[in-house]
């Protein structure tokens, strides 16, 4: 099969996984009303973990897209340009599912007012966090980024100024540091959330992420470089 041709099969295949999930979202909302019209207590409230972790990890993901495509214009490795374009397509998959199970429980895709980024994982038992400040109890947004994990405008623009090998070592070292903050945040969902199609979805990203991040390991030593500390 083509390259082209690949793609689009992993575009459906992606797509047929993005509509059954919602679907069973769908599912899970109506089998939590009582009338039709009032949620019942199964239904996820905005200040829920599950409505945190939606809010949350969209924003995150939608971050995770624009590097991928931003490498993928710095570099012709085919190695970085393939993990970029799978890390995009997953990415921008789970990101609708979670932007559409806001929809189907009626709740706003922004935090209710005076409530940080990242308040639904206040009963999350690990604060492991990884990014300059350490932890998720004393990370303070800065210079575009929102949540642990996340890049800064700055880093972002070196990621777009930056060109071969460079470019690949940045977006290496960005993205890891970007899935670990993922990680901690979807197992504080496997844990928190209450809706078992949204726990299911957390945990698979906890197992896939980790396995890129090795991947991401690997690729970096094969450059003579390393995770960020």
């Amino acid at each position: 099969m083509s390259s082209a041709g690949t793609r689009r099969t992993r575009w459906v295949a992606g797509s047929a996984v993005t509509v059954a999930l919602l679907f069973a979202g769908a599912a899970t909302v109506a089998a939590a009303r009582d009338d039709g019209t009032a949620p019942a207590p199964r239904t996820p409230s905005a200040e829920s973990a599950d409505a945190g972790f939606a809010r949350d990890m969209a924003v995150h993901h939608q971050q995770a897209v624009e590097m991928s495509f931003i490498v993928r214009d710095g570099t012709r490795d085919e190695e970085v340009r393939r993990l970029a374009y799978d890390i995009a397509n997953t990415q921008a998959n789970q990101r609708g599912m979670l932007l559409g199970w806001l929809d189907l429980w009626e709740l706003p895709k922004t935090a209710p007012a005076g409530q940080e980024p990242m308040a639904w994982m206040s009963g999350h038992r690990q604060h492991s966090m990884h990014h300059a400040e350490g932890s998720e109890a004393g990370f303070k947004a800065h210079d575009g980024a929102l949540m642990p994990g996340m890049a800064t405008r700055t880093e972002l623009d070196g990621l777009r100024a930056a060109r071969g090998e460079q470019a690949e070592i940045l977006f290496l070292q960005l993205m890891t540091d970007h899935h670990k903050g993922g990680v901690d945040m979807a197992r504080g969902c496997a844990e928190q959330c209450t809706v078992p199609v949204e726990k299911r979805l957390a945990q698979g990203m906890v197992e896939a992420q980790r396995s890129e991040l090795d991947l991401m390991a690997d690729m970096l030593a094969a450059r003579g470089a390393a995770p960020r500390p």
